[in-house]
């Protein structure tokens, strides 16, 4: 089979198309035709060497949408998505025309989705889903704040808290394309500076967000803790800019704030397959809406994909494999 794999860590010119042996599934294992396979920034870092648990040589990629070719008999030819924090790091993942994976990693696609779609969501949507919906418990009537809305993590928690009853302020340094999801369903924007914190309390009644999703992080964690409310819960998942902060401990105890981290990368491609396939059931039943697919790349041109990514393309990035 054809793959993108690399050797050492680096810039995305390190990536290497190879020729691979097709993985023969074990028991209790599946083998999955890729058709197509997202890249995450995530991917990026990962190939310069940014996470200290990848193992070389790898094929990278966490995302993606294919067909069943071997495995369990009732799943042969069914159409599948997934993601994890595995795959790509310590085992093989999607920037090829097979991966294998548990059989109990197997989720059916959304009908509603193309492949290219389909491939975009997991990540952005699984670490918005564990914030939003496992950690935060986020409830209908609820307000959350958005830091980093017009991303891809943004954009999905967005959708996430409106499909839950939520209100939604979204918070950026620029608000989302005029054509993103995100855009059509925030009740308010406010851009990140001196006025932001003043702005949302304003917006909330003087009382703050009950939930503040930071998507940033690092250099945001501060302006986090200034708009939730009292009791209210502040989701990190991200460090940027900087990975030690400082904050008023008296203000955080007296605000008796809940401060929850949430890493997708911790589930592996069998653990994420829940939250798959609940996002599953939401796309097909109207709920949610894909985002823009900016970029399109063969598996030949995986590099530029990347360093579309890299460059800080808006909108998601998919290898077109089969």
């Amino acid at each position: 089979m054809k793959a993108i794999q690399f050797k050492t860590f680096g810039k995305p010119d390190v990536l290497e198309l190879v020729d691979l042996p097709t993985p023969a599934p074990a028991e209790g294992h599946a083998l999955v035709q890729v058709k197509s396979a997202s890249v995450n920034p995530s991917d990026v870092k990962n190939v310069s060497g940014h996470f200290d648990h990848t193992v070389l040589p790898r094929v990278p990629g966490r995302d993606f949408s294919g067909v069943v070719a071997a495995g369990p008999d009732e799943w042969i030819g069914a159409e599948v998505w997934g993601t994890g924090g595995d795959i790509g790091f310590t085992r093989d993942g999607t920037h090829a025309e097979f991966i294998e994976i548990p059989a109990a990693a197997l989720a059916r696609k959304p009908r509603a989705l193309t492949h290219a779609q389909a491939a975009s969501i997991g990540v952005n949507f699984v670490v918005g889903w564990l914030g939003t919906v496992d950690y935060a418990q986020l409830a209908a009537g609820e307000t959350i704040a958005v830091i980093g809305v017009s991303g891809g993590v943004g954009g999905a928690v967005t959708q996430i808290a409106k499909a839950r009853g939520a209100r939604v302020i979204g918070v950026g340094r620029e608000a989302p394309d005029a054509d993103s999801p995100a855009a059509r369903l925030i009740d308010a924007f406010v851009p990140m500076d001196g006025d932001t914190a003043a702005k949302v309390r304003e917006l909330t009644g003087g009382a703050g967000a009950d939930v503040v999703y930071d998507a940033v992080g690092g250099v945001a964690f501060e302006l986090a803790l200034s708009l939730v409310k009292r009791r209210g819960r502040v989701v990190e998942i991200s460090a940027t800019g900087k990975r030690r902060v400082e904050f008023d401990l008296i203000d955080f105890y007296h605000n008796e704030t809940q401060l929850l981290g949430a890493d997708s990368a911790k589930l592996g491609v069998a653990e994420a397959a829940p939250i798959m396939r609940a996002l599953a059931e939401a796309f097909d039943a109207g709920k949610f809406a894909a985002p823009v697919v900016a970029g399109r790349f063969p598996l030949e041109r995986a590099q530029d994909a990347y360093a579309a990514v890299a460059a800080g393309t808006r909108g998601r990035v998919v290898i077109d494999i089969a």
